[in-house]
């Protein structure tokens, strides 16, 4: 307040009951702020290689490292050391007649119950346009497949599908939007030979498709939005790299700050889709998970 209405306007007495902020809290210095030293440089080494990560997302990692500090002291911190992360807010659009669970109709219970899957448009270095496909879980929110191509067709989206069912199962419904590649008729035959329930969003209805766009925003914020992509081949090894720290090292808000990978192994005895795992499936061409080691070498079963 006195920064913005001037020093010599308001005394820092009058600014203080006005904010109702005690005298003594404002006044306090640390006494012994070179304890805060060791972990204000954890808390800056963790940003250096999360930038975009907030003082919520951070705490969890600093715990991670072996440090016993409450939230509140890193919020101090943060706080004190100018950390916030910059982001322009952005208007919330409010639709009438719309309730708010109108995005989650056939919320996800189990792993391999809801699959989601979406593009996202970006370009390389020279300007040529480059598409990804993304592929997301729902239910343990494990990004799948991040497939990257200059275009796609609904063939396209096939191969990495059955790739997909072959390594993890296939699930009981898979949501999208009204894109040609998700709505093509080979598309539908395919996906009713293996049994699996198609859920298409209302057009220009993005938030029924909550669980993917939430994904594609981390996605474009904390990689596209810091990337430059010399070629195909950069692309798809960097996204790859991206899909394996999101789903084993990046923890989850809304998995109690655990990472996807570990939530989903503490799921036992539960359905896992319509269709079971194969035992071995050749990948195709793009950022695609590789085939667990485990796996036997048998034949894949055939999907279409």
């Amino acid at each position: 307040m006195r920064r913005r209405l001037g020093h010599d306007q308001v005394s820092q007495r009058r600014a203080c009951k006005v904010l109702g902020q005690p005298r003594g809290t404002q006044r306090y210095r640390p006494k012994r702020p070179e304890l805060d030293r060791p972990l204000i440089e954890a808390m800056r080494r963790v940003t250096d290689a999360r930038p975009r990560f907030g003082c919520e997302r951070v705490h969890p990692v600093l715990k991670e490292l072996g440090w016993s500090v409450g939230m509140s002291r890193v919020h101090r911190l943060w706080k004190q050391e100018q950390m916030q992360v910059p982001r322009r807010q952005r208007k919330r659009r409010r639709f009438p007649g719309r309730s708010a669970n109108s995005c989650v109709r056939y919320r996800a219970t189990y792993r391999n119950h809801v699959w989601s899957y979406d593009f996202v448009t970006e370009r390389t270095e020279d300007g040529r346009q480059m598409k990804l496909l993304v592929v997301l879980d729902e239910y343990t929110r494990e990004c799948l497949a991040i497939e990257s191509q200059r275009s796609f067709t609904a063939r396209d989206v096939i191969l990495t599908l059955q790739y997909l069912f072959a390594v993890r199962g296939a699930p009981e419904h898979i949501r999208s939007d009204n894109g040609p590649e998700f709505v093509a008729r080979e598309m539908q035959r395919w996906l009713a030979r293996a049994s699996v329930g198609t859920l298409y969003i209302q057009k220009a209805s993005p938030w029924e498709n909550a669980y993917v766009e939430s994904f594609n925003g981390k996605l474009r914020d904390e990689l596209l939005n810091r990337e430059l992509f010399l070629s195909l081949a950069e692309a798809r090894y960097v996204l790859d790299e991206w899909r394996l720290d999101y789903n084993h090292r990046r923890p989850h808000s809304s998995l109690n700050w655990q990472t996807p990978a570990a939530f989903a192994a503490t799921i036992e005895n539960e359905p896992t889709g319509v269709l079971p795992a194969a035992t071995r499936a050749e990948p195709p061409v793009g950022a695609t998970p590789l085939p667990p080691a485990q796996h036997a070498a048998q034949p894949p079963p055939i999907l279409s």
